[in-house]
């Protein structure tokens, strides 16, 4: 028999970045509350959060985007790190990491091409956002589920799987009614489109938090293989 040493999943490192993904996701609220309490005080019921960031102070939600962004990449790296741990390869995520590098890559790209000031023509950066924004909503939603359904070959992430998996459920649901729902039903996307993103971005960011804030604390050592 061959043993191996056994070795913390996940290791010191990505621990440390997964709580550090966990303060930049509080930090990330933080800042949209504050840009949402400075002038020229969108609506949150009906208004996309992109909004907040054109007008005077509207560097603060171009910086959250940016925020957004980096804590996906953190996210990412550090679960490539746990995978390894495990002995295995972020490619048995590939679709996962795929959707949500779109996600994170998308956030930067809303933050480089603003949206337009509400009840103005569509200019060519703000259809640029509009895109982005799609096919970053869709990478988010995506790439929770994704991940998800691989969590049982981890013994580290098995655990987990149930509430995860959940949560992944209710982001696609969620997403659905943002860029379907909403778009066939103008009065709902008039009155209350802004709730449904802003309700839809949280969830993503509750399931990056929750899965963060378990692998933190995990400390799982893998037992001696034979060979």
């Amino acid at each position: 028999m061959v043993t191996t040493p056994a070795r913390e999943v996940p290791p010191p490192e990505a621990r440390r970045w997964f709580a550090l993904v966990c303060v930049a996701i509080v930090g990330y609220v933080v800042l949209d509350a504050i840009a949402q309490l400075l002038p020229p005080h969108y609506s949150p019921i009906s208004q996309a959060e992109s909004d907040l960031a054109v007008g005077p102070y509207g560097g603060i939600m171009t910086a959250n985007f940016v925020l957004r962004g980096a804590l996906t990449l953190l996210f990412l790296a550090a679960f490539a790190r746990t995978v390894a741990a495990e002995g295995g390869s972020w490619r048995q995520y590939r679709r996962a990491y795929a959707a949500f590098l779109v996600w994170g890559v998308g956030a930067f790209l809303l933050a480089a091409f603003p949206t337009d000031v509400p009840a103005t023509p569509v200019s060519w950066h703000g259809a640029i956002h509009l895109v982005v924004a799609v096919l970053a909503f869709l990478g988010g939603a995506l790439g929770t589920y994704w991940f998800a359904t691989r969590f049982e070959h981890s013994a580290v992430l098995r655990p987990a799987q149930g509430w995860s998996l959940a949560l992944a459920g209710v982001t696609i649901l969620l997403v659905v009614v943002e860029l379907v729902g909403a778009n066939l039903v103008h009065r709902v996307a008039d009155e209350a489109g802004g709730l449904i993103e802003r309700v839809f971005l949280g969830s993503v960011l509750l399931w990056i938090f929750l899965v963060s804030a378990y692998l933190a604390r995990s400390r799982t050592a893998p037992g001696p293989r034979a060979g």
